[in-house]
Order: structure tokens, then C-alpha cells, then sequence
């Protein structure tokens, strides 16, 4: 349990709020690569402000607050040029430092030149994704996690929920809701709706465990039949603060994100890897991505998928989750070391010092810990998460089911049939 103004100080993060301090330390996925392709602007809101991200006609990438400084035009509608973007109202360019360097409505020699400039932050793509930074001072590197680097076939089903983001973090370091939400939950659905539920989610937890490390908590767990020496316990895999957790194995790798746009709205992504073991995909390129539904035409959540799930179980505790009237208990020990870390987090910057996972050293790629093994269900895993996961969106999905299917008879394994 909480008090509302701790409630308040780890959930809210608008500018000035000490959250939000904290959560200007970190690069955000803010569009795809796709999208800038498609159109050089797009409108965005991350942590309670607006800005634009755009591509120059020379490739690189910028953001910039929304309103031009000048007369508050949005930049959304600017026309975007080799160096610059230039705001479509009078005309005014501002570069990727926010300096202005074009005022059509003033002499070049106007004191006024200079003391003209927008808000910007940075831009870089990586793995199909543009991320941004939009803090003070200097940017950190941004993270090159194996996820956006690893050879493999990329789909990315995404969303808007109507939720803050740390109820979505909790369920990281929440082991328990497994067996209850995905297995019993999903098992009484099928029953009543008449489909087989995933058995992968059915094992009762025997143990949890978290450990602290440099970019966040690292989840461990034994479910019934395993020991020590599995891979769920042996390695476990991490919630990546402050809004990622690397999760997967047998062949399918998942980096979930979900990015603050304000206090009570989250978007959410599964950015998913599919690279089997003995595949080559050395060269693969391929990275789509796609809408997910959470809500049917009654106005009530989808739950007969496993995200679906997960969705409703976040939102459903309201807008921003009222944790001054929660029992906690022993199962919970993985929400109060998050806790514990956004409370640290937040003294840390007070002072004046980095809080977890920022990276200022630059650095080839970042290999997190990671199961190989989930759950010890090899293709079967992979099967059920294709069917009743979020990739049953995936315009993909057939492809990506036989990749998998096809490895593992290769490799000698009998797969389950696909529904």
C-alpha cells in the first residue's frame, strides 16, 4: 500500500514532476521507420508533451516540440528539407539543434535571429523503430539491445491503452498472474467458448526470484517439475526499466515496450524476433507492423489472446491504479523491488546522478539474460503463442508459423499440430 503522494510521485510524468525527471533520461520509440518513409512527419506525445518527429530529405532524423515558436503553428504540418524543418505558416526553419535558420520576415542582421529557437530533442532509427531523446542536457547512447540488432524476422502488433505505465510495468515482476491469467482464465474461456487453451501457462509456480541488475530487475522462477538447472530459474529474463521487458525463448524473442504518452495513456508494442535455432536469417530484413485489438464492438476487452489478456488485467485497475487501497502480499515481492527501484530512481536524479540504465559508454550491442528455453515446451511454446498470442494479427503469421514449424522438424522435433 501506498500513500497518495508516493502514488502520485511514481505515476505521474508530465515536465517538472519528479518521475518525469527521471523518465527524460532514457530514448523512446516514438515511430516506425515505415511511417517516416511514408510521410516525413508524424505527430507524437511522449510523457504529457507534444512534439514532431520528422525525416530530413538528407536521412537523418529530428524531433521537435510541435508549436513553432514563432506563432505556435504546428510543426506536424511543416515541410520538411535537406537540413531542416521549416514551419508551413511563415516560413521559419529550425535545424536538428532547434536553432532557427531561416526567418523570411525578418533582415539578416535582426538581433532577433538569435535569440530564436525550437525545442528539440534526438532522433536515430534502429531495428525498424525511431527512437527519441527529449531530455536536458547531453543525450545518453542510445541502448543497442540484441532485440533491435539480432538476425531474424521482425513483427511489431501494437496499441494505445488507456492506462498509466507503471500498472503495465508491474505485471513484469508479477510471476504469479501466469498461471492464473494466461492458464486457469484462458482454460475456463475455452471451455465455455469451445478452443483448446495454451497448456504452456498451466504449471504452478514452486518459487520466485528477482535480482537488481545494471538495466533493471532480472525475473526468475520454478515452476512444478523443474529445478534450479532450468532455464526459467538458472537465467530468468529481465524487466529492462524503465518501460521494456525481454521475454520469450524456443525461437521466438519479445522485447514488450510500453511508452509513456502521458499519466493515463501508454502505448504499448510487442516487438517480436523469430529466429529459430539452426536457421539461417543472416540476412533477413523483414520487419512489419500492425494494429492489435483490445476492444470488441460491445465495448468490452478481447481476452481470448494472450496480450489481450495482459491488456485487460492493466487497464481494468483504471486510469492510473489506486495503490493506497491494495493488500500486498508474499507473491508480490517482484512490484515492491520495482517500486523500490522508481523510488531509488528518483533520488538519484535529485542529486544530481544517472538513475539504472542509463548508458553513457558507446557499445556494439547489449545481450541481456534471457530463457532459451520458456518453460521447458520447445515448438509447442512457439505454436501456442502464433495462435493465441498477438501475432494472430500478424500479417505474417502464416509465414512466421511454418519458419518455426520447418526448424523444428528439421532439428528432429515433433510440433504439435497448429489449430
Amino acid at each position: 500500500m501506498l500513500t497518495e503522494e508516493t502514488n502520485d510521485e511514481l505515476t505521474r510524468v508530465g515536465p517538472g514532476t519528479p518521475m518525469g525527471e527521471v523518465l527524460r533520461h532514457y530514448w523512446y520509440p516514438v515511430a516506425m521507420v515505415r511511417e517516416l518513409e511514408e510521410k516525413r512527419t508524424k505527430r507524437v506525445r511522449l510523457l504529457g508533451e507534444d512534439f514532431v518527429v520528422y525525416r530530413q530529405r538528407n536521412g537523418e532524423y529530428g524531433i521537435v516540440a510541435e508549436r513553432c515558436p514563432h506563432r505556435g503553428a504546428s510543426l506536424a504540418y511543416g515541410m520538411v528539407e535537406e537540413d531542416g524543418i521549416r514551419c508551413s505558416y511563415h516560413g521559419y526553419k529550425f535545424d536538428l539543434t532547434g536553432k532557427c535558420t531561416d526567418m523570411p520576415n525578418f533582415p539578416p542582421e535582426s538581433p532577433y535571429r538569435r535569440k530564436m529557437c525550437a525545442k528539440m530533442g534526438e532522433a536515430q532509427a534502429l531495428g525498424g523503430l525511431v527512437f527519441a531523446y527529449v531530455g536536458q542536457g547531453e543525450a545518453p547512447e542510445l541502448p543497442r539491445y540484441e532485440a533491435w540488432i539480432k538476425p531474424g524476422i521482425r513483427d511489431i502488433g501494437h496499441c494505445v491503452v488507456p492506462c498509466n505505465w507503471l500498472q503495465i510495468m508491474e505485471n513484469s515482476v508479477d510471476p504469479y498472474h501466469v498461471e492464473a491469467l494466461h492458464g486457469r482464465y484462458f482454460e475456463y474461456m475455452g471451455e465455455d467458448q469451445g478452443f483448446k487453451a495454451p497448456s504452456s501457462f498451466l504449471k504452478k509456480h514452486e518459487r520466485i526470484g528477482f535480482d537488481v541488475f545494471d538495466h533493471g530487475i532480472i525475473k526468475r522462477r520454478i515452476l512444478e517439475g523443474q529445478t534450479e538447472e532450468s532455464d526459467d530459474w538458472k537465467i530468468g529474463h529481465p524487466l529492462v526499466w524503465p518501460y521494456m521487458m525481454w521475454v520469450g525463448g524456443n525461437g521466438i524473442y519479445q522485447m514488450q515496450l510500453r511508452v509513456p504518452i502521458d499519466d493515463a495513456h501508454t502505448w504499448v508494442a510487442f516487438y517480436s524476433v523469430h529466429a529459430p535455432k539452426d536457421v539461417d536469417l543472416s540476412h533477413e530484413t523483414t520487419c512489419v507492423d500492425y494494429p492489435i485489438p483490445f476492444i470488441d464492438d460491445e465495448g468490452e476487452h478481447i481476452t481470448d489472446y494472450i496480450e489481450g489478456q495482459d491488456i485487460m488485467a492493466w487497464v481494468s485497475q483504471g486510469p492510473i491504479a489506486d495503490r493506497t487501497k491494495e493488500f500486498l502480499g508474499e507473491g508480490d515481492i517482484g512490484v515492491i523491488q520495482l517500486r523500490k527501484m522508481a523510488r531509488d530512481c528518483v533520488a538519484a536524479v535529485k542529486d544530481g546522478r544517472d538513475p539504472v540504465a542509463v548508458v553513457r559508454e558507446p557499445h556494439e550491442s547489449i545481450e541481456l539474460p534471457l530463457e532459451r528455453s520458456k518453460f521447458g515446451a520447445g515448438v509447442e511454446f512457439c505454436v501456442q503463442w502464433l495462435n493465441r498470442g498477438s501475432a494472430r494479427y500478424s500479417p505474417i503469421k502464416g509465414q512466421l508459423e511454418k519458419l518455426h514449424l520447418d526448424a523444428a522438424i528439421a532439428r528432429g522435433e515433433h510440433p504439435v499440430a497448429a489449430e
